[in-house]
């Protein structure tokens, strides 16, 4: 599938947009490649797919771009017996296929007026629902969802099919935010969503079997835009975060968020099933992505990537660069203590360097694993990856491989070797964006020496722009859904 060309450096104005140039700018083919080059050898034990989200905007948009307005990609390798397969496709949404029948962009994004756009999300929120931030695997389907809020899209994890939006056999009423969480060991996904008008949060859970069975309101004192949730063994933390929703430009139509240095960081803990939130109270700050969380005694412990203060740059001098700049994080590994016998919060600061987009043993989430795996933030003007970091929660120490001179990486989940026993016998994968080279590639780690640099770089058959979340999903679970 072709469409009318999009990489265009500016839209309504003079100014050029960083985020349609480049290593950003949209692709506008759909393709699939079988026996990719290969440079080095893919392992033989390492057999699943990788699969990333972004953004990808189908036709000029309408008005100022922001990164997060373009249509939500997916992009594949499959690994099998040595060898490498790419595919990718659009994320057939709603709004999607509504400009798809237009031939045309219908909506103007986050940066805009939303007066006009044809429709929002269930919560009435007027943007475009483009599901174009993370993929999660449940119960043998990709779910990609939108950092908003919006429908979750079910998508085949082979042929990256869009499977329409996904409703959980009739159960989900609403809509689901950006990075719900699944727990292997009981096949449960747990998640909330939030909106400008009361529940400002609901928090639910979806069981083994594809329903909604428990949902519950959240009180919180306004609209928020929290991003992130974690699950421990028997507790779910949410978060209540001083970035919220400007009401004043609100009011006037416009989607604004500012940050109040006022308000204190608050986390609610409550009983996976319950609905009795206990408010544990932290200083200031905005968090984006949670690592993992864990019980130890009486305190629920959870580590993240913990953003001080979300503001422009100093450098950003333009109204454009100022919007665009707080697209470049500032992010510091942290770890919060919530005792649940005394009220306490103890908060540490774990590493001082800037590092998000964590990752860990999927198979760990909601238990204390020993290793997390992030990447490393460039001090560019716009978001760039410029290497990987290795964390041992254990002991604190930390390794890292930068990937050169003009080449970005993405999110690099863990991805366990064929019969894996702990959180580091296996691989990280990542796209690689090499801008000297105007190349893509898939390049494979080996997680207990990312120093080694990678044992095998994939070539793609066309560019991959840079872009959101990625998971990997092993041939195992591949196998028990399609049995």
């Amino acid at each position: 599938m072709t469409s009318q060309p999009v990489a265009v450096a500016q839209v309504a104005g003079a100014e050029p947009n960083p985020y349609l140039l480049g290593v950003y700018a949209p692709v506008d083919t759909e393709i699939d490649a079988d026996n990719l080059q290969v440079i080095g050898q893919i392992p033989a034990d390492l057999n699943g797919v990788y699969l990333r989200n972004g953004p990808n905007p189908r036709y000029r948009p309408d008005g100022r771009y922001h990164w997060f307005d373009g249509d939500g990609m997916v992009h594949a390798v499959q690994l099998e017996n040595g060898k490498a397969r790419y595919r990718n496709r659009w994320i057939r949404t709603k709004a999607f296929e509504a400009e798809s029948a237009a031939g045309k962009a219908l909506w103007t994004g986050v940066m805009e007026n939303p007066k006009g756009n044809p429709f929002g999300n269930a919560r009435g929120l007027p943007l475009k629902d483009n599901a174009n931030t993370d993929v999660i695997f449940h119960r043998g389907k990709v779910l990609a969802t939108w950092y908003l809020c919006g429908s979750p899209y079910a998508i085949d994890p082979l042929s990256l099919e869009t499977l329409g939006a996904e409703d959980f056999l009739g159960t989900l009423a609403g809509d689901m935010m950006a990075h719900p969480k699944v727990d292997e060991r009981t096949g449960e996904l747990f998640w909330f969503d939030y909106g400008p008008t009361p529940p400002f949060m609901r928090y639910g859970v979806i069981s083994a079997d594809g329903r909604v069975t428990h949902l519950t309101n959240v009180d919180l004192p306004g609209p928020r835009l929290p991003h992130d949730m974690a699950i421990t063994e028997h507790y779910a933390v949410l978060m209540d975060l001083p970035l919220v929703q400007d009401l004043a430009a609100a009011r006037q139509g416009r989607h604004k968020i500012v940050f109040d240095r006022s308000l204190p960081a608050r986390f609610g803990v409550l009983p996976r099933y319950g609905s009795d939130v206990r408010w544990f109270e932290a200083s200031s700050c905005y968090i984006y992505h949670v690592v993992n969380a864990w019980e130890d005694g009486d305190e629920v412990v959870m580590d993240v990537c913990r953003v001080k203060r979300p503001q422009p740059r100093a450098d950003a001098v333009t109204p454009l660069a100022k919007m665009l700049s707080y697209l470049r994080l500032d992010a510091q590994l942290h770890r919060y203590r919530f005792n649940l016998a005394t009220g306490a919060t103890a908060e540490t600061a774990l590493d001082d360097d800037n590092t998000e987009f964590p990752s860990v043993d999927a198979r760990t989430v909601g238990q204390r694993g020993r290793f997390a795996y992030n990447v490393h933030i460039s001090p560019e003007s716009t978001l760039l990856f410029d290497g990987l970091v290795k964390y041992d929660i254990s002991t604190g120490a930390k390794t890292q491989w930068s990937f050169g001179q003009g080449r970005w990486g993405s999110e690099a989940p863990f991805a366990p070797r064929d019969g894996s026993t702990s959180d580091d016998d296996g691989y990280l994968v990542t796209f690689v964006q090499d801008e000297r080279e105007n190349r893509s590639e898939l390049d494979i780690f080996d997680a207990a020496d990312v120093t080694a640099g990678p044992v095998a770089r994939v070539l793609l058959p066309q560019r991959v722009p840079l872009g959101f979340h990625a998971t990997w999903i092993r041939a195992d679970q591949l196998r028990s859904f399609s049995a």
